[in-house]
């Protein structure tokens, strides 16, 4: 799992009958100052998150398929929640 920041969404016309009636978001994720940033990525979404919104995203295809109930689905990143805050001590 994940943390990231939702940068934007996608609209298409046409979408692969798993990803009906789901949103799919732009995701930009969050790293430490060190860290090297793996650049954004598309994730189904799951919670009802929106723009600005900092998420949880399950990024391994298995487990996105279990959180869907849909152990066929071609997804490999879905949000499975909105995080209030975030706080590191070292």
């Amino acid at each position: 799992m994940i943390i990231g920041k939702v940068v934007g969404t996608v609209v298409t016309t046409i979408s692969h009958p798993h990803y009906k009636d789901r949103r799919l978001l732009v995701i930009e994720p969050m790293h430490m100052i060190d860290e090297k940033d793996g650049g954004s990525f598309l994730a189904l979404d799951n919670s009802h998150a929106g723009i600005g919104d900092t998420v949880l995203i399950l990024r391994e295809g298995s487990g996105a398929r279990q959180v869907m109930n849909n152990p066929d689905a071609c997804v490999i990143s879905v949000i499975v929640g909105i995080v209030d805050s975030v706080s590191a001590q070292f």
